[in-house]
């Protein structure tokens, strides 16, 4: 049976940018290393609010990217 060891996470912030030309939204993201794979989501969206208020644009979503080793 296989098994999977969380390896890193990632945090990833989208800020909101406007529409372009076509009206389809545009997003600036910012990418954040080296997360501890232990921090819960209410712990990584608390981070991700503080950082949004210091920037000029709209924090429009947050994402986890967490990375696996999956072996047998």
């Amino acid at each position: 049976m296989a098994a999977e060891v969380l390896l890193e996470s990632q945090l990833r912030l989208a800020f909101d940018m406007g529409l372009d030309e076509k009206g389809k939204q545009i997003y600036k993201r910012k990418n954040y290393n080296n997360i501890k794979t232990s921090a819960t989501a209410d712990q990584l969206l608390q981070v991700a609010e503080a950082i949004g208020s210091l920037q000029t644009e709209t924090l429009a979503f947050v994402e986890r990217n967490d990375t696996n080793q999956i072996t047998e």
